[in-house]
């Protein structure tokens, strides 16, 4: 069955993480997606290990670039730039993160390639947009997380700031990209032309503080860093056992007043303190603790029944190998191999997006550089001969 993408193609010139992500998402939903590599290097994540497969690979670039063919191309020689702008002008998306301007000297930049092919879309990722006085500056994950707030509100509430434990920037500017890509092709349907998505981390991850910014916004004081706590629901956090920890989760005022009665003090369902979520947002100090007294009395695994019972949303703190064997992540599909090149299975993640009509294709594992690089340069009129010469002058 033909994934949603089938027959578009992109042409990937990212690197790192925002962009394959993007990509890696498009080539999971049924797009040809040709990832454009440096010779003798490639991707830098190829050498972000340990851990390493056997051949080498980091396990960082395994995370992000399944289902692509790799091809090796030198844009800084004029006869690498021309396989690209051949190969761009049969795109349907070309994807990047060079600095602002990067790809112009190269020819390979949005006015360039529209005048070779005017529906293609072309998506730009940067740290900080194409304008602005940021423009320039290159763009880092943790430097985003820290300028857009983020940190600020991330970590123990009398510590210090703390970054997210993966880089979520990268990955919500991914998850914004080919969200971007696909309705660029959706508007291309109708007006028959490309256009230019121009997508900076500062923007995606400030716009991912969701109702944390609509709590400045709104209410005009400046959001505290709550450690495990919610800033707007209480109780809506991390609670210690007598043998762990666990989340509990408390979205209204029914389900506090049941936490109430399990902890044998169902006077707090109408303490005035404690009886709405707003009295409880504004008396957390006092709730909290009381809460915590209790909790500890018993072991984890006892409250996760009980609250399960009484209907109360709550939940362990895994660590990866416990999420990896949770019964529904298995029941889910989570977890795959997908054989490379040489036969070795590849461990992946699967794709969470499951559609019933056109549903996810896993094309292939991660690619080894330059795996195809003679087979789309053969499809692009290329005879073995010049494919060889190509190779011995370095541009391939």
């Amino acid at each position: 069955m033909s994934g949603a993408l089938d027959g578009i193609k992109v042409l990937d010139l990212s690197r790192v993480l925002a962009g394959p992500w993007a990509s890696q998402l498009l080539a999971d939903l049924g797009a040809t997606v040709i990832k454009v590599e440096k010779p003798g290097a490639g991707d830098d994540t190829r050498h972000w290990g340990p851990p390493n497969l056997p051949d080498g690979t980091a396990g960082y670039f395994l995370a992000a670039n399944r289902g692509k063919q790799s091809i090796t191309v030198d844009i800084t020689q004029p006869e690498g730039r021309a396989i690209v702008q051949q190969l761009a002008a049969e795109a349907d998306v070309l994807l990047e993160n060079y600095k602002v301007g990067g790809l112009k000297k190269y020819g390979l930049d949005y006015p360039t390639l529209k005048a070779i092919n005017p529906r293609l879309v072309y998506c730009s990722i940067t740290g900080f947009g194409q304008t602005g006085p940021y423009a320039s500056r290159p763009g880092y994950d943790y430097i985003v997380q820290g300028m857009s707030g983020l940190m600020s509100i991330t970590g123990p509430a009398e510590g210090e700031p703390h970054k997210v434990g993966v880089a979520v920037t990268d990955l919500f500017t991914g998850l914004y990209a080919s969200n971007a890509i696909c309705a660029a092709l959706l508007a291309r349907e109708r007006s028959g032309e490309g256009q230019a998505i121009d997508l900076a981390l500062f923007d995606c991850a400030l716009a991912m503080l969701a109702n944390v910014n609509m709590n400045w916004l709104i209410g005009g004081e400046v959001p505290p860093r709550l450690g495990n706590a919610h800033p707007n629901i209480v109780p809506y956090q991390v609670f210690a056992t007598s043998d762990g920890h666990f989340i509990l989760a408390c979205g209204n005022d029914s389900q506090f007043a049941r936490i109430a009665e399990l902890c044998g003090h169902a006077e707090w369902a109408t303490d005035p303190r404690f009886a709405r979520n707003a009295d409880r947002v504004a008396h957390r100090d006092a709730l909290t603790p009381l809460l915590a007294e209790v909790f500890v009395t018993r072991t984890r695994d006892d409250w996760l029944a009980a609250l399960d019972a009484a209907g109360v949303p709550n939940g362990p703190i895994n660590t990866v190998d416990q999420a990896f064997a949770d019964p529904q992540i298995v029941a889910r599909g989570m977890r795959l191999d997908l054989p490379d090149a040489q036969g070795q299975p590849v461990p992946q993640v699967a794709c969470p997006i499951q559609l019933s009509g056109t549903p996810v294709v896993y094309h292939a594992a991660p690619p080894a550089l330059g795996q195809h690089t003679e087979a789309v340069l053969t499809s692009l009129g290329k005879t073995a001969e010049e494919v060889a010469r190509l190779r011995e002058n370095g541009v391939v």
